[in-house]
């Protein structure tokens, strides 16, 4: 099983979509672009967003255990995927790959 690098890319906001919609937050997301985070195999890493990690889980791990290539050559390298978290007004997008490293 490899390790998989996490790079959060972007980081987006809706303001508008916020004060329609979404009550207050005391502590909204605190992603930075430029982060970086490696997972050892399946384990979510320290520190990560929990709602983030829900959404890439799955490529995660397919990832650490060699797959790739997702929906028949989606990305330039396909040791990698670019997912974005669920949250709707403020969306981060992160870019896995897959590293040589063993977890």
């Amino acid at each position: 099983m490899k390790k998989v690098r996490i790079t959060a890319v972007r980081c987006a906001s809706y303001p508008d979509l916020m004060e329609r919609y979404e009550n207050p937050l005391e502590h909204a997301c605190c992603v930075r672009e430029g982060q970086v985070w490696i997972a050892e195999g399946w384990r979510m890493p320290e520190g990560f967003c929990v709602s983030a990690w829900e959404s890439m889980s799955a490529f995660v791990m397919a990832l650490a255990h060699g797959g790739g290539n997702f929906y028949d050559g989606w990305m330039k390298n396909p040791r990698a995927a670019m997912i974005s978290c669920n949250d709707g007004f403020r969306p981060v997008s992160f870019y896995l790959e897959a590293l040589d490293e063993d977890a």
